[in-house]
């Protein structure tokens, strides 16, 4: 793991980039073959001394420094960045993917990130899985659509990573993978150069070992970032109903020790009844997903039908299927909950949610990336959610815990999450 302090210690000059970036390697070497986050790039090293040559002569005052000097950064193969080709794990001609560099990619270039180089996808972000595997135990998916992502912070080969979530594809690989997930309020961290999947539900977010780093990477790739440290401990909220009931006996388990946790370290836990009509948003939530990606995806499918994956092809299908009006309501109806959802945390005076991430933990074989249920109606309502890696089970695998705040109030939750971090880490 990458934990911030040596981002800090490079920024001060107690660790020379150099020598980072040749432990670095050792590491890659070693781990990545039996991972396969990164996609193969010959002289990646070469290429990562020559950018921190020019990024060292680039800041000879040491006070001068950007924020993220010499933080590696794994890129989802869904982002345009500048010399890479983007494929985003599909079989598509390259040229028709091409396009200028995603803002957020040169957002973090101009706080002095490094690009480790792209990280593996499923195709197009949705189920069809890439050779990720689990950096705990190599026959368990990593999850998806960031696996590479999600794998490659968990391997130690970057500081940070990127990816998008459109149902659970931040959250729930970091749960399985055992680091911290970060998916922003919908649209905070802009869109602009990452290949759509559902632009009315895609969020672009970040993995990182540990919630300090992910505090750093938010303040520089949210534009309007706030300064702001909440007073006192956050009021929880735990989700009950048919929900919560969608994860597994064991997750529930792990769930509640962690909250026996909170309750004993001080935190006032209310358990809220919500979501009766769970699977009418499951229902909605395909609806708009499949709606949109059968329109992005018209002209390239029209012409390379064939190049598709099944579970691709049945997608554009089913959104194809889908009526104006049906799209129409689903948005209504969408939004209507998210005011629903902002109500009940009003009158129940409620900070936060608290919730598993995953049904349960990463399930064995790699034909799957697992279930993102856990995530899903978050995601549709844009809140902003972390998950905090909380132990393993008794088979090495990583287990995770959710939060969720409150629409725009990012800032908020990673500074309550701090605190929280280290509670869920001792449960």
């Amino acid at each position: 793991m990458m934990e911030y302090y040596l981002i800090e210690d490079m920024r001060a000059g107690r660790l020379l980039l150099p020598d980072f970036l040749s432990q670095v390697e050792a590491r890659f070497l070693e781990r990545e073959p039996n991972v396969l986050a990164l996609l193969p790039e010959e002289n990646r090293f070469t290429r990562l001394h020559e950018d921190a040559d020019t990024l060292v002569l680039s800041y000879p005052d040491l006070i001068k420094r950007p924020a993220l000097f010499g933080a590696l950064v794994g890129v989802k193969d869904i982002f345009q960045v500048e010399g890479f080709i983007t494929q985003a794990g599909s079989r598509l001609p390259s040229n028709f993917l091409q396009g200028q560099e995603a803002a957020s990619v040169t957002r973090l270039k101009e706080f002095g990130a490094l690009i480790f180089g792209k990280t593996v996808t499923t195709e197009f972000a949705y189920f069809f899985p890439g050779p990720t595997r689990n950096p705990h135990n190599p026959e368990h998916t990593p999850g998806g659509s960031s696996s590479g992502s999600a794998a490659a912070v968990a391997a130690g080969f970057c500081h940070l990573a990127l990816g998008t979530q459109t149902i659970g594809s931040i959250i729930r690989p970091a749960a399985f993978c055992g680091v911290v997930g970060f998916k922003p309020t919908y649209d905070r961290i802009s869109r602009a150069g990452v290949i759509p999947l559902s632009p009315s539900l895609d969020h672009i977010g970040l993995f990182t070992p540990d919630v300090e780093t992910a505090k750093h990477a938010a303040n520089v790739l949210i534009g309007d970032w706030r300064l702001e440290t909440p007073d006192g401990k956050p009021t929880l909220a735990v989700p009950e109903g048919p929900y919560l009931a969608s994860a597994s006996d064991y997750a529930l388990a792990c769930f509640k020790a962690t909250c026996d946790s909170f309750t004993q370290a001080g935190y006032e836990l209310r358990r809220i009844p919500v979501m009766d009509d769970f699977q009418e948003i499951r229902n909605r939530h395909d609806v708009i997903m499949s709606a949109e990606a059968a329109q992005v995806h018209a002209n390239w499918f029209m012409q390379h039908a064939d190049l598709y994956s099944p579970k691709f092809v049945e997608l554009i299908k089913r959104g194809q299927a889908v009526t104006s009006s049906q799209l129409k309501d689903a948005f209504a109806a969408r939004d209507a909950f998210r005011d629903k959802m902002t109500q009940t945390m009003s009158d129940n005076n409620i900070d936060l949610w608290i919730c598993p991430p995953t049904v349960g933990p990463a399930p064995k074989g790699l034909n799957s990336t697992g279930d993102p249920v856990m995530c899903l109606p978050w995601t549709q309502i844009g809140f902003p959610a972390i998950n905090l890696p909380a132990g393993t089970n008794d088979e090495g695998l990583p287990m995770g815990f959710q939060i969720v705040g409150k629409w725009d109030s990012d800032e908020a939750l990673l500074s309550w999450a701090g605190d929280l971090e280290k509670i869920v880490s001792q449960s």
